[in-house]
């Protein structure tokens, strides 16, 4: 069987929610029966064509813009796709790919979409860049053999919404990874951001204004704490938002840039708290990923974020710096345990892989029935 997969930047370590799920999944379904393409966006890739860990990895040009590099890049890989690549089914990841859900289809392929949250919340977009977005959710689940959902709320939302295509909606969420789990050294800090653990409070995300990164900022300027601020990331564009962000860098509030492997893991493990302060997501990683380092987490009361089900201290609302500000300044106070092991058998990577598969290989075998 031939998945090639549309819609991520590429993988490995490419900055992104979507692109983490990718590189986490895909090796994990690849099999002797089970062939895998991802077709990542040439900005991003260093290589034409290779292998991630048995998925074929390839890059096809996209020009660099974030108001049209997702639509152009899903409508020339769904050709290039059915031209060179002649794939059974095609997995397209986000709404806005999915608004091409139909012309895949017109093109006489099989398709199944993620859908990794309501982006037409993003605070980017314009109310015309909403309602294509809303059309490209419609154009997915009405179109699409299956559709997998990474929030437990949104998909509920989505069957009722769509009564007649909630057999084919599928509860599928991101996971969070055992490596995390093992113990870091403190020497696994980057020595550059002269950290110590404990010593500090961390995020991580891209520089976009809906992570609400200014949020934590302005909270930590008017607490009390001792802690330093990290936060991690980067951006894939340059913009107003994210270079007066970084201007707002001082001793204590630190922009370390991306990172991943034993540094990534050992800036989790020796935090004192790990905030997010997002105004949208889908169901993040970046939150799976502290609590599976044993990290205390602080989040957003967005309902992706409440889809965790971490401990009512664990939630501030949305944009309330004053909150964010008092749970910064009583961190000793609050009851953040969340049991991680229970987590770990919720959002485990080798089960999510399992069932995306499973339903892929539905899809399949149902289209060969009927023909």
């Amino acid at each position: 069987m031939n998945v090639v997969v549309i819609g991520l930047r590429g993988i490995p370590d490419v900055m992104g929610g979507i692109e983490s799920h990718c590189q986490n999944i895909y090796p994990r379904m690849k099999s002797d029966d089970f062939d895998i393409t991802v077709i990542g966006r040439s900005p991003y890739l260093s290589k034409k064509d290779y292998e991630y860990e048995g998925v074929k990895v390839c890059s096809v040009w996209a020009v660099r813009n974030k108001f049209l590099e997702t639509f152009l890049h899903t409508f020339i890989a769904i050709f290039y796709a059915r031209l060179f690549l002649k794939p059974d089914v095609i997995h397209l990841h986000a709404i806005g790919p999915a608004l091409f859900t139909p012309l895949a289809r017109l093109l006489g392929m099989k398709v199944v979409v993620t859908h990794h949250g309501a982006d037409y919340d993003r605070q980017k977009w314009n109310s015309f860049a909403k309602n294509i977005l809303k059309f490209g959710e419609k154009m997915g689940v009405v179109f699409s053999q299956k559709m997998f959902v990474v929030g437990k709320s949104l998909t509920v939302r989505l069957q009722e919404q769509y009564p007649k295509h909630a057999h084919k909606i599928n509860y599928v969420p991101n996971g969070m990874l055992p490596s995390f789990t093992g113990q870091s050294p403190a020497s696994d800090l980057p020595t550059e951001l002269n950290l110590t653990s404990n010593g500090y409070i961390v995020t991580v995300g891209r520089l976009v204004p809906e992570k609400g990164f200014h949020n934590l900022v302005n909270a930590y300027k008017n607490a009390s704490t001792q802690l330093k601020l990290v936060i991690v990331g980067s951006t894939d564009h340059e913009d107003e938002y994210s270079t007066s962000l970084k201007a707002m860098a001082s001793e204590n509030i630190i922009f370390a840039g991306r990172r991943s492997g034993s540094e990534l893991k050992a800036l989790y493990q020796h935090a004192k708290v790990f905030v997010l302060p997002s105004y949208h997501e889908g169901l993040p990683i970046v939150a799976l990923e502290a609590i599976s380092s044993g990290t205390d987490v602080l989040l957003s009361n967005i309902t992706p974020n409440l889809d965790i089900e971490a401990p009512e201290d664990s939630y501030f609302k949305v944009g309330n710096e004053a909150m964010l500000t008092t749970k910064l300044n009583n961190l000793d106070a609050l009851n953040l345990y969340i049991d991680r092991e229970k987590f770990l058998t919720q959002f485990d990577w080798d089960q999510i892989a399992f069932y995306t598969k499973k339903y892929i290989q539905s899809v399949n075998q149902s289209n060969r029935n009927a023909d």
